[in-house]
């Protein structure tokens, strides 16, 4: 199993914070502000695990969970938000995400949320 996960923002500087947060870990971190591209990398990098800002231009959070989760029903998905009143639990919950997280003050808690979701995959894993 690898250990790559992916931060999907439109605000480089909150990419950049996530990658500071994570850079004591031993997670490879994958940074992308564009949805489309977001896709491919997750694709091309078999990322399982992956964080996802609802308010995007273009593709918002919930779109982009959708698409994921019509490739890969395994992967764990959080959304994260800092304009949560925007959109309702049930539509993140029935986009197919994992939990969510609200900006920042949740933040601190990424780390452990990304390790237990790796214990799981590693858990559910059939190989």
């Amino acid at each position: 199993m690898n250990n790559k996960v992916i931060f999907v923002d439109d605000d480089e500087a909150l990419l950049g914070l996530y990658r500071n947060i994570f850079d004591e870990t031993d997670y490879d971190i994958f940074t992308e502000s564009n949805p489309e591209k977001a896709i491919q990398t997750i694709e091309d990098e078999h990322i399982q695990v992956m964080i996802f800002d609802l308010k995007m231009p273009e593709i918002d959070g919930i779109e982009l969970c959708r698409r994921i989760r019509d490739r890969n029903n395994i992967a764990v998905i959080f959304a994260i938000t800092g304009h949560f009143s925007l959109f309702e639990l049930s539509e993140v919950r029935e986009a197919g995400f994992d939990d969510y997280f609200k900006k920042p003050g949740d933040i601190k808690l990424l780390v452990p949320a990304v390790d237990n979701a790796f214990k799981n995959l590693k858990r559910w894993s059939t190989t």
